[in-house]
């Protein structure tokens, strides 16, 4: 997706709690990570008011500004039957923009990112947009450091504001994002389970890894590792050229990888770069905990409060969730 007319990042914020939790068992820290932030009491929802509050403050924009407010997440929002997308909007100030909730797994963020741009291109009436992410893996239902493969997570909320034709908002220039798709895969986190009337009916807590298991005792062998590097090439090649960039540009100083485990990282995400691009793979994740859908989020913040080189400094940044879906997103420092 070439972003056209322009759109522009007026803040990039992700809030993260004080506490965190260190890795006791050998697996946790093979996975990469030194830390994962904890939320010892703010829900998902609260922690996405908590980093759109910063967004706002530090744009000098009012929730009143907002034309929509799409909120993402990928697990449990502290309610049952609600919409944590109009709590957002509502806490913020924001009673004429629309509300929408996006469901993505832990690509929600990128979602929720393509859906505000799509509006902001595509509707004259909608000119500035808040996407958030807020998540928190608290037991008794879901064990972040045990609970999934290939991740240990971590809790925060994310904020991005973005606006159309309005340049002296601009601290990032988002020149394109693409997103590729393999529903085929949707059985790695449904497992061979059958259908329930209510959350968690076969087990006490989330157990990604059991899904996980049923699914490859039945698919083709290294049928998930060939088709993540085929999506993972698509996402960002096509981002590469919908931005007009090269992958050998000079200005592309740096690859934001998606908080993933180790092996992920360096097993597939960094082979692949070295062949496509001359940027620069950077891990943010290894002090915070994969974010849910907030990784793609609180990577423009790294990109926003880490450039070295200046206006006109490229970055890719990644993000991948269940189901699955890959994005990559090329942004410029303004």
């Amino acid at each position: 997706m070439k972003v056209s007319p322009e759109v522009v990042i007026a803040a990039a914020v992700v809030w993260l709690p004080r506490h965190r939790e260190r890795p006791d068992l050998p697996d946790g820290a093979e996975a990469g990570y030194d830390e994962v932030a904890v939320a010892e009491g703010h829900s998902g929802p609260e922690l996405a008011v908590l980093a759109g509050e910063a967004a706002l403050a530090s744009s000098g924009w009012s929730g009143a500004d907002l034309d929509l407010v799409a909120h993402a997440w990928s697990y449990h929002q502290g309610h049952d039957f609600w919409s944590p997308a109009h709590f957002v909007a509502d806490r913020l100030g924001a009673p004429a923009a629309l509300p929408l909730g996006v469901q993505q797994m832990c690509n929600g963020g990128a979602a929720a990112l393509q859906t505000a741009v799509a509006h902001l291109v595509a509707d004259p009436a909608v000119e500035r947009a808040l996407v958030t992410t807020g998540d928190r893996f608290c037991g008794p239902g879901f064990s972040r450091w045990t609970g999934d493969y290939g991740a240990v997570y971590g809790d925060s909320g994310t904020a991005v504001l973005l606006s159309r034709g309005r340049p002296e908002d601009a601290r990032l220039r988002l020149l394109s994002i693409v997103t590729v798709a393999a529903p085929e895969l949707e059985r790695m986190n449904r497992g061979d389970d059958p259908f329930t009337p209510a959350p968690r009916w076969y087990r006490p807590a989330v157990d990604a890894r059991a899904t996980k298991k049923a699914f490859l005792r039945t698919s083709a062998p290294g049928l998930f590792g060939a088709t993540e590097r085929e999506k993972i090439r698509r996402a960002v090649t096509g981002a590469l050229a919908d931005a007009c960039v090269a992958p050998d540009d000079p200005r592309l100083t740096r690859a934001v990888l998606p908080r993933l485990h180790r092996g992920a990282l360096d097993g597939v995400y960094r082979p692949l770069l070295a062949e496509l691009t001359t940027a620069e793979p950077v891990d943010p994740g290894h002090v915070t905990g994969h974010l849910g859908a907030g990784d793609l989020g609180a990577n423009l913040a790294a990109v926003a409060e880490g450039a070295t080189a200046g206006r006109g400094e490229l970055a890719l940044v990644l993000s991948a969730g269940a189901g699955f879906s890959w994005s990559a997103a090329v942004v410029e420092v303004v």
